[in-house]
């Protein structure tokens, strides 16, 4: 079911929290449900009546999206499809997009060139902009709306987007966490009691501490009322907004945590995988 984050009668921001589902696949040794994909939220702008998609995801969410936003605005005339960065959970589903709408696509310049490989040939010619290193203003509807650096959060060339309106940073995997599948895009409740469904993922998938304080020091600069990352739940009250902040800077994560011994030429007793006889 779609989630209303703003609303003031001609901006609106919706999210779409359930359109990847655990329904159909079980896990026998813990008697629970286990995805073979990751659970991602898909956000929706719409401002007098021209919308943009953030991070539409691949054909798990196509088709229950593309019903969802009619809801709100006719496909066919969608402005913008945006992409914070390049994997497939972000925009695998791009080639449909260009076919049912008549949208423009936002990417990082840095994957500008990589991104046209999920697509048909020729598809994503006169369509396809790229998002300088140093972000960009993309107007809709006559309301500015921010790509914002986050390089390295997590990869190379990533943006995150701020609504000056509804003061939503739509984060990204910044912010990303672990929650059953009924807390996803709803608000957390104690921060504090959040943090270890967030710490493992930002250890892994965040690059270094360094890039965490350029960010954390960027974002306080802004007026931010939510954020809303592309996994989990969302970070609401600009008192929790700092309790994240004050975290997200302090950090080791990425290369911080790397040593000798993740570097080693597997030896006896690794994993393996053989071709059944």
């Amino acid at each position: 079911m779609p989630i209303t984050l703003y609303d003031d009668g001609s901006h609106k921001c919706i999210a779409f929290p359930d359109l990847v589902t655990c329904e159909g696949f079980k896990d026998e040794a813990t008697e629970g449900k286990s995805c073979d994909s990751v659970q991602a939220n898909q956000f929706l702008i719409v401002n007098n009546e021209h919308a943009a998609l953030i991070d539409p995801g691949g054909n798990l969410t196509y088709s229950r999206l593309f019903m969802g936003i009619s809801q709100y605005v006719f496909p066919k005339n969608l402005d913008f499809v945006i992409a914070s960065h390049q994997d497939p959970d972000i925009i695998a589903s791009l080639n449909k997009w260009l076919v049912g709408t008549s949208c423009r696509v936002l990417v990082p310049e840095l994957w500008k060139h990589f991104v046209p490989h999920v697509c048909t040939p020729g598809a994503t010619r006169g369509r396809l902009h790229g998002i300088p290193d140093a972000g960009m203003d993309i107007e809709i509807g006559g309301a500015a709306f921010k790509a914002i650096p986050a390089h390295f959060l997590h990869s190379e060339g990533n943006f995150h987007f701020y609504d000056p309106v509804s003061k939503i940073l739509f984060s990204g995997d910044v912010g990303t966490s672990g929650v059953p599948e009924e807390e996803c895009g709803m608000p957390i409740a104690d921060f504090e009691a959040h943090i270890p469904k967030m710490k493992g993922f930002h250890q892994r998938y965040m690059n270094s501490n360094r890039v965490c304080r350029y960010w954390a020091n960027m974002v306080r600069e802004m007026d931010v009322e939510m954020i809303v990352p592309q996994h989990g739940a969302r970070i609401e009250g600009k008192e929790n907004v700092a309790k994240f902040l004050d975290w997200f800077q302090g950090l080791e994560c990425g290369v911080d945590l790397m040593t000798q011994e993740n570097f080693k030429v597997p030896g006896q007793g690794a994993a393996k995988i053989s071709v059944a006889a």
